[in-house]
């Protein structure tokens, strides 16, 4: 699993470049829809998180690497309908809501990338990064649509998704 993150991160460098912007809600006029993606994933990794993931049935397993397939050959449909079949599965797995959302942000789809993060956030634990993926996904939509506000206000929230693990001794 920490391979996955750290390719997803690597990839989304290498497609945002060096330039781009992540502050704020200036707008994403100036960013693909790789960069948004690239910049969204990027917020769900920091290393410094407890993160606890659940057992995961095998054969969502199955369908989880098809999509990553998919995705990593830019067939974005292929991954969003394997990803449907693994919310078939699974209807209240926010991380599955949460890379659906990031497939439609990636295919300009702004209005189901929002509704899929909002729903990844209502099934998560709102804490975390799979919370600050979901707000920055959100925001990254709102701006698209031309909500400076309501994109704004989701950049509000992602600083609240912040925890820190457990003191070790």
């Amino acid at each position: 699993m920490t391979r996955l993150v750290l390719a997803f991160v690597f990839i989304g460098l290498m497609l945002s470049g060096c330039g781009a912007s992540s502050g704020g809600s200036a707008g994403t006029h100036h960013l693909s829809p790789n960069e948004m993606l690239a910049q969204v994933r990027a917020a769900g990794v920091t290393g410094v998180e407890l993160d606890v993931q659940p057992l995961r049935d095998p054969q969502v397993e199955d369908l989880r690497a098809a999509a990553t397939q998919a995705e990593n050959g830019r067939d974005y449909v292929g991954a969003n309908r394997a990803l449907a079949q693994a919310l078939q599965l699974m209807p209240n797995d926010p991380d599955l809501l949460q890379w659906q959302a990031e497939i439609a942000l990636v295919t300009r789809g702004w209005a189901q990338a929002e509704q899929f993060a909002t729903q990844s956030y209502a099934k998560g634990p709102k804490l975390g990064g799979l919370c600050r993926r979901n707000w920055t996904t959100i925001r990254f939509a709102r701006e698209a649509h031309g909500d400076a506000a309501g994109a704004a206000q989701a950049q509000q929230h992602v600083p609240a998704c912040a925890v820190t693990p457990p003191v070790r001794m």
